[in-house]
């Protein structure tokens, strides 16, 4: 017997936004789990569609411009998920979850801003588009609009949406900054994935816990799990970044590096060049063409940076932050110990292995 249509687009929901596939949903029981997932999913994007209309044709049009555009709403999901612990999808984590993914999304509209990014999401950026200025605007209305959602919520959420949006402003400041001179490079470099991904999707599975008025023994195991797996997910992402296909993802290999970031690849490398001949030629070779691209006005020799990215990308160093991303995930799941066997836990164990099979 064949699915229906509505729950096969149920799984293919759910398996866009966390890697969830077919197994998952073998028993009654997980089927409906997975329709009430999606029916809050349904809800949440009807209520970020009306969310995002403010009086004015302008603000309409640049504020749904990345809404549009896509995006695997991990975030509610995630609060949805965790809101089956309790009572499900309550109008207070329906909320909850579209205030996550507008904050989400305002933090695009400004990261893309200040990493001069050309493209989100399969698009021109949104300064490519209208300037920075319209960018930056667009990113602090969806913030507020964030707040009020929020503060309708109560203090508890009030208070868990400003710790969030001050850790993800603290994470960008920190990357921006850099390391001081008594900090470990790697070790500030884990804070700011934590704090610029991980903190929101650990805000995300705390909302639904607490909205879904599940146990509150429960949430502390679901927000660990959420900081650790974001960990993960950008780990995985800077080896990904080496490898990108201009075809699949609009993105030439090495865009953070090229960039200027010292994605956990380079970061090895640097250590390790303290020591290795090899490491510290690929190093030199790298960062010449890096400086020459994004700190002056020479131009890089695109097929020597080409071959240093591809030898990076084949180098024990990244296979280093495979492994490293393949810890974090394992921790994320560990910290679920407290939750029952179930359909949540199934679905939450999934994710955090769908997140590290993205390099496969």
């Amino acid at each position: 017997m064949t699915p229906s249509a509505p729950l096969a687009r149920r799984r293919n929901s759910l398996n866009s936004a966390l890697g969830l596939g077919e197994k998952l949903f073998s028993s009654a029981s997980e089927r409906r789990f997975a329709a009430a997932i999606e029916d809050g999913l349904d809800q949440v994007e009807t209520g970020l569609l009306g969310q995002v209309s403010f009086a004015d044709d302008i603000a309409d049009a640049t504020t749904r411009y990345l809404l549009d555009a896509g995006g695997k709403r991990v975030r509610p999901t995630l609060a949805l998920l965790t809101a089956q612990l309790g009572t499900g999808n309550t109008p207070e984590v329906v909320i909850a979850a579209e205030a996550l993914e507008i904050t989400h999304l305002a933090s695009l509209y400004h990261d893309d801003v200040m990493d001069e990014a050309g493209m989100r999401r399969g698009v021109p950026s949104a300064q490519s588009v209208w300037g920075n200025s319209v960018a930056i605007l667009t990113g602090d209305l969806l913030f507020a609009r964030a707040s009020k959602l929020m503060s309708g919520l109560g203090e508890r959420a009030i208070m868990l949406q400003a710790n969030t949006f001050e850790r993800l402003c603290l994470g960008q400041l920190h990357e921006t900054i850099g390391p001081r001179d008594d900090e470990d490079p790697i070790d500030h470099y884990i804070q700011v994935l934590a704090d610029k991904t991980g903190s929101l999707i650990a805000a995300a599975a705390e909302m639904g816990v607490i909205f879904g008025n599940a146990p509150e023994e429960y949430r502390i195991p679901v927000k660990v799990f959420g900081e650790k797996i974001g960990v993960a997910f950008q780990l995985i992402d800077d080896v990904i970044d080496l490898a990108a296909g201009e075809e699949e993802t609009g993105k030439t290999p090495g865009t953070d590096l090229r960039s200027g970031v010292a994605t956990l690849p380079l970061l090895y490398l640097r250590d390790l060049a303290k020591t290795d001949g090899d490491a510290a030629d690929l190093l030199t070779r790298i960062e010449r063409d890096v400086n020459a691209a994004h700190y002056s006005a020479e131009q890089p020799d695109e097929a020597e940076l080409a071959l240093a990215i591809a030898e990076l990308r084949a180098h024990s160093v990244t296979q280093k932050t495979l492994d490293e991303a393949h810890r974090w995930a394992r921790e994320a799941v560990e910290a679920l110990g407290p939750l029952p066997d179930g359909p949540v836990k199934k679905a939450l164990t999934r994710f955090a292995e769908s997140v590290v099979e993205r390099s496969n």
